[in-house]
């Protein structure tokens, strides 16, 4: 039972994610543009939510950009810049940890204000404090797995871990045997991840793409823009004349 457990999270769950992740974002975009951004509720404990905000995005984005950075550069890079293990390990600990307590407090601070405020939380919808619990979840899991890390600074198991992902991306099917003995934290934490990507397309978590395309988009795709005028009179209207021939 276990072994096919753990052939489902780390060996099919994957696939089942990055599926969903893309295919579940092009047709929300497609079906429904509208709900393509995060529900504004800043007129409401405005202070609590700028606090919030910038220390959650701020933190999230740091820990998402080391996580990819860190699972997808192949061992190989490391080895030939000469990179230690070590030093890898310790700047994931320093910065990974910095990063996602940040991330941690800014979550509390959003969830706080959610459940707080009866005006707020008349307009939270399930999915808006589903995902916000599961990622306050998934950051202190995360945090908690520091201790593991700290136990294995040879990079035995960062280069696991390392292998595993990039087995995945190259369509290797055995890569799920690589991490079938880690520490039931690691597993939990892996799952979280995999479980909020497939979530990911049906939350307001899709407005990141959206911050992150938007530069993209604009340049490639440019539309129109709505311009408010304090003009008070609208304008004459301009007669037409032909020249004299």
């Amino acid at each position: 039972m276990q072994e096919q457990l753990d052939y489902f999270i780390f060996g099919i769950m994957p696939y089942i994610a990055l599926t969903v992740l893309i295919v579940g974002s092009i047709a929300r975009y497609e079906r429904d543009p509208y709900t393509w951004k995060s529900s504004s509720s800043q007129l409401l404990r405005r202070k609590q939510l700028v606090w919030g905000s910038i220390l959650f995005h701020v933190g999230i984005i740091t820990v998402f950009g080391g996580h990819l950075v860190g699972l997808f550069t192949p061992v190989a890079v490391l080895d030939a810049l000469g990179i230690p293990y070590v030093a890898k390990q310790w700047a994931a600990v320093v910065l990974g940890g910095v990063a996602g307590f940040t991330a941690l407090i800014g979550a509390t601070i959003l969830i706080h204000r959610r459940v707080s405020d009866p005006r707020i939380w008349r307009h939270t919808s399930f999915a808006d404090i589903g995902i916000l619990v599961l990622l306050w979840l998934q950051l202190f899991i995360g945090l908690a797995t520091i201790t593991l890390t700290l136990q294995h600074m040879d990079g035995v198991e960062m280069v696991r871990f390392m292998t595993w992902s990039q087995s995945v991306v190259t369509l290797n099917l055995n890569a799920w045997e690589l991490v079938v003995d880690v520490n039931w934290l690691y597993k939990v934490h892996i799952f979280l991840g995999l479980l909020i990507t497939i979530l990911f397309p049906f939350t307001r978590l899709v407005h990141l793409i959206s911050g992150f395309a938007a530069p993209f988009r604009y340049l490639l795709r440019p539309g129109y823009q709505i311009v408010r005028s304090r003009r008070q009179k609208p304008l004459a209207d301009r007669k037409t004349t032909t020249p004299a021939e």
